[in-house]
């Protein structure tokens, strides 16, 4: 079989588990329609959530943060120098620096707000300094 029709097979007839049953071996059926099925789960695990959220069973979902975060890489990566970025951010100097040589290890806030530099600092930028313009690279 093709790969575009498979794909049509898969994809876009209803029942498309049932359906790949007959037309595809065992082998065949895992490799495509598993990993479709996983997507699947996780999002209708996600609309359960959301569901359960919104009837008030559910008071959120905890957030599962990074144990370390590289500072140093980040701050490199935005071509700042350790003052240029602790201002920038909104962090002390001393922070930085014990961040970066190891003597300290950013808490967990600090490890979410630098999580969110490292993904778009663009916009943090733009949320602590509105107005600015910057067009750092990522």
């Amino acid at each position: 079989m093709e790969y575009k029709e498979a794909v049509h097979t898969v994809v876009e007839t209803p029942g498309y588990l049932r359906d790949a049953e007959g037309i595809f071996s065992e082998t065949e059926r895992e490799e495509i329609v598993g990993p479709m099925s996983k997507i699947f789960e996780d999002m209708k695990r996600g609309l359960e959530e959301v569901d359960a959220f919104l009837a008030g069973e559910s008071a959120g979902y905890k957030v599962t943060l990074p144990a370390e975060v590289d500072v140093k890489s980040i701050r490199k990566r935005l071509k700042m120098t350790q003052a240029r970025f602790s201002d920038t951010f909104g962090f002390s100097l001393d922070a930085v620096k014990h961040w970066e040589g190891g003597r300290r290890t950013p808490e967990a806030s600090a490890r979410a707000f630098l999580t969110v530099i490292a993904r778009n600092p663009n916009a943090v930028i733009e949320a602590l300094h509105p107005g600015s313009v910057s067009q750092m690279k990522r």
